[in-house]
């Protein structure tokens, strides 16, 4: 088990690599001395950012506004250069996990190449977490848990950092190909074959 640790690091962005409709995603961590990517399904960027956005307002809402945590960030704080380069893939992400500490104030995610939650029958997927506060109090149940094998990408971010994450991740996300406006698929540059209307092709 290799654990790639960054504490605050000076970048943690997702990127990507290809075409609309062929982009290999990453997660990639560099704190100024070396750099970590791994590769994670276009799905798994989404609910990450979507859980991580959730995570940020509860906590807000629970503090009162009190935590170091922006409710959005400025064009000036967000991190839209590319990827660093190489991009050497450590691993594919199976399962990832989150969680925030309340002795440092700061957001811990975690991106496993195993799944964290296996054989475990009373953990949490990250997938079916909520945004309400109880959740925020039980700090998400700890999901991070204990993995025995794998290797393992751990980023702790400040609120800004995590924000900046979540508008970055978010934008990328929305940059591939558009929905088909009947079935929902992603439509290619030619076109598609629309289930939505027995198999013709749409544009």
């Amino acid at each position: 088990m290799t654990v790639f640790e960054y504490v605050e690091p000076r970048r943690f962005v997702v990127g990507t690599i290809g075409s609309p409709g062929q982009r290999t995603f990453f997660l990639q961590a560099h704190d100024g001395r070396r750099t970590t990517s791994v590769s994670l399904e276009k799905s798994q960027v989404a609910v990450l950012a979507g859980r991580l956005d959730d995570l940020l307002d509860a906590l807000l809402r629970r503090s009162g506004g009190s935590l170091p945590i922006p409710a959005v960030v400025t064009a000036e704080q967000q991190d839209v250069a590319p990827l660093e380069a190489p991009i050497e893939d450590e691993f594919r992400v199976v399962g990832l996990s989150l969680m925030w500490d309340d002795e440092i104030d700061r957001v811990v995610v975690e991106a496993h190449s195993v799944d964290p939650t296996a054989g475990d029958p009373s953990a949490v997927d990250p997938t079916e977490l909520g945004a309400t506060d109880d959740v925020v109090e039980s700090e998400l149940a700890d999901i991070s848990g204990e993995v025995e094998q794998g290797d393992v990408l751990r980023v702790v971010l400040t609120g800004q950092a995590a924000r900046a994450f979540v508008t970055r991740a978010e934008s990328v996300v929305s940059a591939g190909r558009p929905p088909c406006p009947f079935c929902g698929l992603p439509l290619d540059p030619d076109g598609h074959i629309c289930p939505r209307q027995n198999g013709h092709r749409r544009h």
